[in-house]
C-alpha cells in the first residue's frame, strides 16, 4: 500500500505561511500552479473567502 505524505505547511515553497506550498507538495503539483488556482478560486467564489481560509489553515496545519 502506498502511503500518502502528511499535509504540512512547507518551509521551502512558501510565500507567506507555506499553506498553499504545503497543499501543492501534498497533492504533487507545482506550487505556482497551486497558488494560481487558489487565487482564482478566492476571487471567483463568494462562498470561498480565501484570506479567512488561509489564516485558519495557517493556524491549524503544522509546519514540516
Amino acid at each position: 500500500m502506498h502511503d500518502r505524505p502528511r499535509l504540512r505547511r512547507s518551509r521551502h515553497n512558501r510565500m507567506i505561511g507555506g499553506v498553499v506550498g504545503g497543499f501543492a507538495e501534498y497533492l504533487g503539483i507545482d506550487p505556482s500552479l497551486a497558488r494560481v488556482i487558489y487565487v482564482i478560486l478566492s476571487i471567483c467564489s463568494v462562498a470561498f473567502p480565501g484570506i479567512l481560509v488561509y489564516v485558519i489553515c495557517w493556524l491549524v496545519i503544522p509546519e514540516e
